[in-house]
C-alpha cells in the first residue's frame, strides 16, 4: 500500500486556533472542548491525515466559527449532544510539514511513509483510548481523513469504536477491507467520497455500496458523494473553489449528523 500525490496536495487554511494541547496517556493530543455542557462519557477521535493535528486545518479556529470549516469546532460548540474532540498526535511529532503543500515542494513522502506504519502509530492510539477509558469514557466515535481513514477501519475491526466516519480514506484494500468490515465490524459507517480519488476511486465506492449498502450492513451504512472534488477536499481543499467549499462543508455536516444519530 502507498499514498498518492493528492495525499500531500492542498492549501493551508487561516484562523486563530482555539483548542489546546494536552497529554492523554502520555500522548500529545489536540483537544477541542465544548463551551457548553457535554457528555463526559463519550469522545470523538479525530484521526488526521499525514500533516497531523499540527496543521491548522484540523484545529478549531475563530475565523471558522461561522464558515463550517473546522471539524472539531462546530461539532463541539454547535451541538450540545456531542462531546470533546481529541486528535492524538499518532505521528509522534513527525508529521509532514505544511510547506510540503507549497508549489514546487520536493518533500519525499516515500522516505517519510515507511517510518509511520501501523506498527508504530496504532499503539499510540491504543494508549490514548486506554487512558480515556480510565477517565470514564465508554463510547468512542472516530472520524478519519486520508491516512486516518485506514485507522478508522482498523479500530472498527477491533471493536474499539462505536461509530465510524471517514472522508476520502487512504490505504484501504478493496474489496477485502470492505468485506471484512461487513463481516467483523459493528460500528455504523459513513463514507464521504468524491469524484477524483486515486486512493478510493469511483470503482471502490461502487463496491462499498454493493457490499455494505441496501441494508446489507445492519449497524448502518451511508455514503455521501461530492461532485467535482478531489482526494483531500474535506481537510485541505481550496475553499475559493465553490464546489470544494460545498464538499468540505457537506462532509463535515454529514459527519456531525452521523455522530448525533449513533453516538
Amino acid at each position: 500500500m502507498s499514498l498518492c500525490k493528492d495525499c500531500v496536495s492542498g492549501v493551508v487554511h487561516e484562523g486563530t486556533p482555539e483548542g489546546k494541547w494536552e497529554k492523554i496517556g502520555g500522548v500529545n493530543s489536540y483537544v477541542a472542548t465544548p463551551t457548553i455542557d457535554y457528555p463526559k462519557d463519550k469522545v470523538v477521535l479525530l484521526l488526521t491525515d499525514v500533516f497531523g493535528p499540527q496543521l491548522i486545518n484540523t484545529q478549531p479556529t475563530r475565523s471558522q466559527r461561522t464558515a463550517s470549516r473546522s471539524q472539531p469546532l462546530l461539532s463541539t460548540e454547535t451541538h450540545a449532544d456531542l462531546p470533546q474532540v481529541i486528535a492524538p498526535d499518532y505521528l509522534m511529532g513527525d508529521p509532514i510539514p505544511p510547506d510540503a503543500l507549497n508549489p514546487g515542494s520536493t518533500f519525499d513522502i516515500g522516505v517519510w511513509f515507511p517510518n509511520h506504519g501501523a506498527d508504530v502509530t496504532r499503539p499510540i492510539l491504543d494508549k490514548v483510548i486506554a487512558a480515556l477509558k480510565q477517565e470514564g469514557v465508554v463510547a468512542f466515535a472516530a472520524t478519519g481523513y486520508c491516512f486516518g481513514g485506514r485507522y478508522v477501519f482498523d479500530l472498527a475491526f477491533d471493536g474499539a469504536i462505536q461509530v465510524a466516519a471517514t472522508s476520502h480514506p487512504s490505504l484501504l484494500q478493496v474489496p477485502e477491507d470492505l468485506e471484512k468490515y461487513h463481516s467483523k465490524a459493528k460500528a455504523p459507517l459513513l463514507l464521504n467520497t468524491c469524484t477524483v480519488d486515486q486512493q478510493f476511486p469511483l470503482e471502490a465506492q461502487a463496491q462499498a455500496d454493493a457490499i455494505l449498502g441496501g441494508g446489507k450492513f445492519a449497524p448502518g451504512y451511508k455514503r455521501e458523494y461530492f461532485e467535482g472534488c478531489t482526494h483531500g477536499f474535506a481537510v485541505r481543499g481550496d475553499l475559493s473553489d465553490v464546489r470544494v467549499k460545498a464538499g468540505k462543508e457537506g462532509a463535515f455536516k454529514s459527519t456531525v449528523e452521523w455522530f448525533i444519530k449513533f453516538l
